[in-house]
Order: C-alpha cells, then sequence, then structure tokens
C-alpha cells in the first residue's frame, strides 16, 4: 500500500500548544505520531512524507525517530527538514509525481494552484499549511483535486492513495 503524511513535526514543543495537539508533551506527542504511523506503515509499504519530518530538534536525534518508521520512506522537503541520513529514505526530492492505477499524483511540501496534468484529473497532495479537515472537503465540494496530508488533519494517521481516491469519488 502507498500512504502520506506531512508536518509530524517530532521534537517540536511548542506545536503542541500552536496547534493544539491533544498531548501532555514532546515525549508523548512522537511516541504517539510514531505509533499511529507504524499500526497502519508495514514494512513493505511505501510511504511519501511531505516535509516537515521534525523541527528544532538535533538531526542525530530526528534520524533515531525517523529510524523507527515502517516502511519504504520517500521525503519531499519541507521548510524545517535538515540533512537527514539519505540512508533512511529510497529518496529525497522538492517535488516528484507518482502514477496510481492509472492516475497522476503530484507530491510536494507546499501546494500549488496548478500542477501537472492537473486539467486532467491528476491531484495534488501538500503539506505545510497546516489546515484542518475542512479545507479538504472544501476542495472536494469544489472539484478542486488538492488534498492536505497533514497528519494532524488526518487524525494523526498517515493517509492511503486508496482514501484519498475514495474521498475525492474517483474510480482506482
Amino acid at each position: 500500500m502507498i500512504y502520506f503524511t506531512s508536518d509530524l513535526h517530532l521534537g517540536h514543543r511548542a506545536v503542541i500548544h500552536m496547534q493544539n495537539r491533544p498531548f501532555a508533551d514532546v515525549d508523548e506527542m512522537n511516541r504517539t505520531l510514531i505509533m499511529n504511523y507504524n499500526a497502519v506503515v508495514h514494512k513493505d509499504d511505501t510511504v511519501y512524507i511531505l516535509g516537515d519530518i521534525a523541527h528544532r530538534t538535533r538531526v542525530e536525534e530526528v534520524n533515531a525517530l525517523i529510524a523507527k518508521l515502517n516502511g519504504k520512506k520517500y521525503l519531499l522537503r519541507g521548510n524545517h527538514d535538515k540533512a537527514y541520513d539519505p540512508a533512511l529514505f529510497e529518496e529525497i526530492r522538492d517535488f516528484m509525481t507518482i502514477s496510481y492505477a492509472g492516475r497522476y499524483i503530484a507530491l510536494m511540501h507546499y501546494p500549488m494552484l496548478s500542477w501537472p496534468r492537473s486539467h486532467y484529473g491528476s491531484i495534488m497532495l501538500h503539506g505545510h499549511m497546516h489546515n484542518d479537515e475542512s479545507y479538504n472537503l472544501e476542495n472536494q465540494k469544489n472539484g478542486i483535486l488538492r488534498y492536505d496530508v497533514w497528519v494532524d488533519a488526518n487524525g494523526y494517521y498517515p493517509v492511503s492513495v486508496e482514501q484519498i481516491i475514495e474521498f475525492f469519488g474517483l474510480k482506482s
């Protein structure tokens, strides 16, 4: 299976209050986000992390946290990402497209107003904006195939490609 997530902000104490995350402290947040991630992403799954894995945390600590995450990981760099150990990822890029069931999907940390093949039914997945679920619902209502995979907007879990296709009422 293929999964997407973004803006975990592991180690970022202030994000708990800034985004009203339901965690007592950064250790609980890190444990819960890693546990939720690993509950759905298995060893042979592929996950695209659309930026901001961590913030205000030493690279060595972040590498240790990333090593706990299951799956074949691709990183689409966000504005808070540092020079993580490249051996932890299949690939690290700023932008990429993938194809799933004949449908193109554009991946980037930042949202785009127009993306490759957007006029031909491709989907744009992003993070960065820290939207709540109403953003995705508004895009769905307006026929805009753009989806924020921010972990908070998705119940603190990664979201699967099938969930996104189903959300937009598209055939897989």
